[in-house]
């Protein structure tokens, strides 16, 4: 039941940020580039929850930000869908408690999702290849959303603690002989 809890607080939240996203960062952008704050959302949740929560979660937040933005249904979904597959993987295999790993993480994680949104428009739009353009929007991107990144450190981590209480629970089965 707290774990359906925080599924819809955590819907509720996406759309603060898509609200926080569409009106306070198309104010201050950085050569004309916002933060992707999905990505960083989708990304702790696969840290602090679990893998199949981000994944679920990603695929819920994309197939909403498909129909409100989006000229096809399905291509946000499934990047952050692949971002929730992504961070489950990360969290099993490296350390969240260090400022550098998780902004190493958010780098990385950005990297890829843009990546594979920018393939995926070049294949079903048929859009011209325009690396220099791309690059540069995505090496912004990367700066934005890792410097949100350590501003909000310190709230990621003592919202992402309390929730990794409830979905990976530390059961110690006593044994007596």
């Amino acid at each position: 039941m707290k774990k359906l809890l925080i599924g819809i607080i955590t819907y509720l939240v996406f759309l603060l940020l898509y609200f926080i996203q569409a009106d306070f960062f198309s104010w201050f952008t950085i050569a004309k580039v916002s933060p992707n704050l999905f990505v960083m959302l989708i990304l702790f949740l696969g840290l602090f929850a679990s893998g199949p929560f981000a994944m679920i979660m990603g695929l819920i937040t994309g197939l909403s930000l498909d129909l409100i933005i989006g000229k096809t249904i399905g291509v946000c979904a499934i990047m952050l869908c692949l971002v929730g597959i992504i961070a489950g993987y990360i969290d099993k295999n490296f350390s969240k408690n260090s400022k550098l790993t998780i902004l190493i993480m958010v780098a990385v994680v950005t990297f890829i999702y843009e990546v594979g949104l920018y393939l995926f428009n070049v294949i079903i739009f048929e859009m011209p290849i325009e690396l220099k353009p791309f690059f540069k929007i995505l090496i912004i991107e990367i700066i934005y959303n890792s410097i949100i990144t350590i501003i909000f450190y310190k709230l990621i981590t003592k919202v992402g603690y309390k929730i990794e209480s409830y979905f990976k629970q530390k059961n110690i089965l006593t044994r007596y002989f």
